[in-house]
């Protein structure tokens, strides 16, 4: 990711990592969905569409990956600054990150899915940020999206209560302002109405004995992102 570089350019270097490992990438072609990764910059909330247009010093994006490997999907997604990014962008950036994290660190057998997102809110809020209502997180496996619905926003919804062996993403949107969005005509993609940034990060998570195992984890020679310090 650089100033430059258009995604359509990121689609197909993802696209050629994906079937190089003998994987599928699950977007292409699911309901239509043109491409093999979602691209979402700036005010794109999220299922942005690669194209032609170059990134620009200060963008942030995020690129949100899934592929279909020995009969599974897996689903993750992660946020990139190009080049000197402002404050304010730093801030959400980090702020997602930490919701995430404690979004996360809360899951263990017997806890309930609701509950996921208060311990969000709790964080994002005081910042003054929303967290979007519209999209989930949800069940993965042999299929792309299944129950559980992952809420990212508190609620009392009967989404149900953790078990060990359960697998489901937790992948929060969270804007700068209003988290209501607008549909572009493509049908895929989310801006916030207001246009301010918003920010997301998601693992495909595994619950086990001891909580919440990232099976879209990053490998220890993977690149530290600033957030993570």
């Amino acid at each position: 990711v650089r100033a430059g570089i258009t995604t359509d350019e990121l689609d197909a270097i993802a696209h050629d990592a994906t079937i190089t490992r003998g994987a599928y990438p699950s977007p292409l072609n699911y309901h239509g969905f043109p491409k093999s990764i979602c691209t979402s910059v700036n005010e794109i909330i999220c299922h942005g569409i690669p194209d032609d247009l170059p990134l620009v010093e200060g963008d942030i994006v995020n690129l949100d990956v899934t592929v279909f490997y020995g009969g599974f999907h897996g689903d993750c997604s992660e946020m990139f600054f190009v080049g000197d990014v402002d404050d304010a962008s730093r801030s959400l950036v980090q702020v997602t990150y930490d919701a995430w994290q404690a979004a996360i660190d809360f899951c263990a057998p017997g806890k309930e899915y609701k509950a996921i997102g208060g311990i969000i809110e709790d964080i994002v809020t005081p910042h003054g940020y929303s967290s979007v209502r519209q999209f989930t997180g949800h069940g993965i496996g042999r299929e792309f999206h299944v129950n559980p619905q992952v809420l990212h926003f508190r609620n009392d919804e009967p989404c149900g209560v953790m078990a060990v062996g359960h697998v489901f993403t937790i992948e929060p949107m969270i804007c700068e302002g209003t988290q209501a969005a607008d549909m572009w005509g493509d049908d895929w993609t989310a801006a916030t109405k207001d246009l301010g940034r918003s920010a997301q990060f998601e693992h495909t998570l595994l619950l086990t004995e001891h909580g919440a195992k990232p099976l879209t984890a990053k490998l220890p020679s993977s690149p530290i992102q600033p957030w993570e310090r």
